[in-house]
C-alpha cells in the first residue's frame, strides 16, 4: 500500500507533524510549577511531545524512549529538547501523564483535531473521519490481588469413623 505519509519514526514524519502541535495551548493549561521541591526544567509542551514520541516511533515504553532519546537527534528536535544531556526520564513522563489525566489528554487531542475536521469538511470526496480517541479499559482493578476464600457449593464431607481394613494376603 502506497501512503502519502512517511514511515513511522522517521525524521520526515516528525517534521511534517511538528507545525500542527500547538505548544502555547499546552503550556497555557498544564504548565504548573511545583510549590516545593525542585522546579521542573522542561515545559508541559516538551513533556507532551516526548509522550507523543512513544506513539510516533517504534518505541512503545517510556524506558525504551528515554534510552534511545539521546541517540536520536530528530526525536529530540521534535520534542524541542535543548541537548542530549537534558532529556526527561521515565518518572517525569509518567508524572506528567498522571498530572494531565485522561481528560487533559483528550482536550489536547480535541484541540489538535479541530483544524483537520474543518479542512476535511471542504473535501468533495470525504465520506467520514474515524475518531480514534482512546476508550476506557474493560478491566476490574488490579489482577495481582490476594485470592479470596472460595465458598463450597455442594455438600461437605460427613464425619464418620473409618473401618479397619484387612490386608489381602495369600
Amino acid at each position: 500500500m502506497n501512503s502519502v505519509l512517511p514511515l513511522t519514526g522517521t525524521a520526515q514524519l516528525l517534521k511534517l507533524l511538528d507545525p500542527y502541535v500547538q505548544d502555547d495551548f499546552i503550556n497555557q493549561h498544564w504548565n504548573r510549577r511545583a510549590l516545593r521541591g525542585p522546579h521542573r526544567s522542561l515545559s508541559a509542551a516538551q513533556l507532551w511531545r516526548a509522550n507523543l514520541l512513544t506513539v510516533l516511533t517504534p518505541t512503545h515504553s517510556f524506558n525504551q524512549l528515554v534510552a534511545l532519546l539521546p541517540e536520536q537527534r530528530a526525536w529530540r528536535e521534535f520534542a524541542r529538547l535543548p541537548n542530549r544531556h537534558r532529556v526527561p526520564d521515565a518518572r517525569m513522563l509518567n508524572e506528567f501523564r498522571s498530572r494531565v489525566g485522561v481528560t487533559g489528554l483528550r482536550a489536547i487531542n480535541d484541540h489538535l483535531r479541530l483544524p483537520f475536521i474543518e479542512r476535511a469538511a471542504g473535501w468533495s470526496h470525504a465520506v467520514a473521519l474515524i475518531d480514534a480517541t482512546d476508550l476506557p479499559a474493560a478491566c476490574h482493578g488490579f489482577k495481582k490481588k490476594t485470592p479470596k476464600v472460595t465458598r463450597r457449593i455442594g455438600r461437605g464431607w460427613e464425619a464418620a469413623h473409618s473401618r479397619a481394613a484387612r490386608a489381602a494376603a495369600l
